[in-house]
């Protein structure tokens, strides 16, 4: 994923462009996919969420965020993992 591209997407979403918000998504997918997994797999074995779902859940939330101002990729990456512990009721 190229941080930068990422960075401008989100800064674009931060200065209220509604276009921005659905670039972002193709560009950061696999790479939430694979934090979803990353979480699920910790998880005990008849946990009945999917990584796919997992994601889906978090980016509409973080898509719906109108008082966050995105710093950078990793910062949008540390709010969907905390994100995501959230939806799967961990602390």
């Amino acid at each position: 994923m190229d941080s930068t591209n990422v960075s401008k997407i989100l800064e674009q979403i931060g200065d209220g462009n509604p276009a921005a918000v659905e670039m972002l998504m193709p560009v950061v997918y696999e790479e939430l996919k694979k934090l979803a997994g990353g979480h699920l797999n910790r998880e005990r074995p008849d946990h009945t969420l999917q990584a796919t779902a997992l994601v889906h859940e978090v980016y509409l939330k973080m898509a719906d965020q109108d008082r966050t101002q995105w710093q950078n990729r990793a910062h949008f990456l540390a709010i969907a993992s905390q994100a995501m512990r959230d939806v799967m009721g961990k602390d």
